[in-house]
């Protein structure tokens, strides 16, 4: 029996999503609780990578179950599981669905204060930045749904078989005291960094570094910037994922409450 998770995790414990041998993982923290509750190796897929410290507000990952259960798997689980891991929901789906392949869009969110604050800063990315241009900034953050070639944004390029996203949605919220941000976008997939380093080239258009119309010819790769330095990663967020099967609600985390202000 075939069963997709939904779940969402505060990432800044974890070094990323995906199992590694010797550092804690949020897949490898998930497999070693299922171990102990069906006492055999279960395999979690998950519907994307995210990075060290990189948090998700809703995530979705299947198993699969060679025998049925008589037990509330979401109550043992959340049981089992460290503070930093819920699981939301439990959804039996049919074999051939796959919580990764059949995602049709994924949603991100990138939260930033300009102010140090001990308690934000776990969630947020704090930069020390004065006199933003947001105006430019927002106009960068338009420019992004006009292409759909991401190479120029991407960590490691060579990882994936293209770079080609087909970005739907992208804007940049400003509070009213000008002292917190949220950039948010969806598109159909995402490559290894790529919402980082465009955070790190929209703080440098909002800084004068460079030009809406060198930020336009990277997107357009008419120009390679070598320094590619990406934002923090604890400011960014898995917030949505969506299924043609599927329909439930984002969860209430912490990054609903740090949208307040910013939509």
């Amino acid at each position: 029996m075939k069963y997709f998770l939904h779940i969402g995790y505060y990432g800044g414990n974890y070094h990323g999503w995906q199992s590694q041998p010797n550092a804690p993982t949020v897949q490898g923290t998930i497999e070693e609780k299922l171990k102990c509750i069906f006492k055999t190796d279960i395999t979690v897929f998950g519907c994307g990578r995210t990075d060290a410290g990189v948090h998700a507000s809703q995530y979705f990952l299947n198993i699969t179950i060679k025998e049925a259960f008589n037990f509330d798997l979401k109550f043992r689980l959340n049981k089992h599981l460290p503070n930093d891991i819920v699981v939301y929901d439990i959804i039996e789906v049919e074999e051939r669905q796959h919580a990764r392949y059949d995602a049709t869009s994924r949603t991100y969110d990138y939260f930033i204060h300009l102010y140090k604050d001990p308690v934000l800063g776990k969630y947020s990315s704090y930069y020390e930045l004065e006199n933003l241009d947001f105006d430019a900034m927002k106009k960068a953050v338009a420019l992004i749904p006009q292409y759909n070639n991401f190479e120029a944004v991407c960590k490691q390029p060579h990882l994936h078989n293209h770079t080609i996203c087909h970005v739907t949605h992208a804007k940049l919220f400003v509070d009213a005291t000008e002292q917190r941000l949220r950039f948010t976008i969806t598109a159909n997939r995402f490559l290894r960094g790529m919402i980082r380093l465009l955070v790190s080239f929209l703080l440098r258009v909002g800084t004068g570094k460079i030009t809406l119309e060198t930020f336009k010819k990277i997107l357009a790769e008419q120009l390679n910037i070598q320094d590619k330095k990406p934002a923090f990663a604890n400011g960014l967020y898995l917030s949505g994922v969506t299924y043609p099967y599927i329909n439930v609600a984002i969860p209430t985390d912490v990054s609903a409450l740090l949208k307040n202000g910013l939509k």
